[in-house]
């Protein structure tokens, strides 16, 4: 774990949020948005290490606070040892479950590794990081919970029901989540984007797809998507909880 956290001494310390799958794209944005909220962001990867640093390095050029970790979402002992160090510093209060894959093919033709894999990190990987943060999270009487869904949860796409069921389980278990937590000044919420600018959303449709499937005829930009994580980890959010939130140009 890198930490490159600008000196607080002489200031109370900030809120920490963790953003998983912080190497991609949105998760990039969301770390960004974050730290322009004042909140110390711990930037999370898995694979893609050298990713997490230079997410973190931009921010703390900027006049932020964040730090870097690494460890597998789907690993339960890997992923709580991670965390029992970071709550060694204190509780985490904003967390942004953004981590995800996809693996798609025709449920026909799929794989069993190839549907768990996909659920895995998901589904698995929520509860993986979100259960052992809640109760020091609860403690204090001030959380923010946000997973990272898809379109497709909401809607469905062919070849990726794996996906799918994956991110539509985020939906309920935020709900449920959010119900009893909802005494305790946390909320819980979803946020499903639909097309997306980025490296894979530029690779897989063309411009003339866009158009056709996008009533607003362009894709979104990470910095969109982070907008409204941002916006919902904020004080201004307090009264929004167990929302599925679609930002995805009018596609549904």
């Amino acid at each position: 774990m890198t930490d490159l956290q600008l000196d607080s001494s002489s200031h109370a310390q900030p809120r920490r949020a963790l953003v998983t799958g912080a190497s991609g794209d949105i998760g990039a944005a969301i770390c960004a948005r974050l730290a322009r909220q004042n909140l110390h962001v711990i930037a999370h990867a898995n694979q893609h290490a050298e990713r997490a640093e230079a997410v973190v390095t931009a921010i703390v050029q900027t006049g932020g606070s964040a730090q870097a970790i690494c460890f597998d979402v789907t690993d339960p002992a890997a992923s709580r040892a991670a965390l029992q160090q970071l709550l060694a510093d204190g509780p985490i209060q904003v967390l942004v479950n953004n981590a995800g894959i996809y693996e798609d093919v025709p449920m026909a033709g799929m794989q069993r590794a190839q549907w768990d894999r996909v659920i895995d990190v998901s589904l698995n990987g929520f509860f993986n990081i979100t259960q052992p943060l809640l109760l020091p999270m609860m403690a204090t009487r001030w959380g923010r919970i946000i997973s990272v869904s898809s379109i497709s949860g909401v809607i469905g796409n062919r070849g990726q029901s794996n996906y799918a069921a994956a991110k539509a389980g985020l939906h309920g278990a935020s709900k449920s989540l959010a119900l009893e937590l909802a005494t305790r000044g946390i909320t819980v919420n979803v946020v499903a984007p639909g097309l997306i600018a980025g490296h894979i959303a530029d690779r897989e449709f063309k411009p003339e797809v866009v158009k056709q499937l996008v009533p607003m005829k362009r894709t979104g930009t990470p910095d969109e998507v982070a907008a409204l994580v941002a916006f919902l980890a904020s004080e201004d959010a307090a009264y929004i909880s167990a929302q599925i939130l679609n930002i995805n140009g009018a596609m549904a």
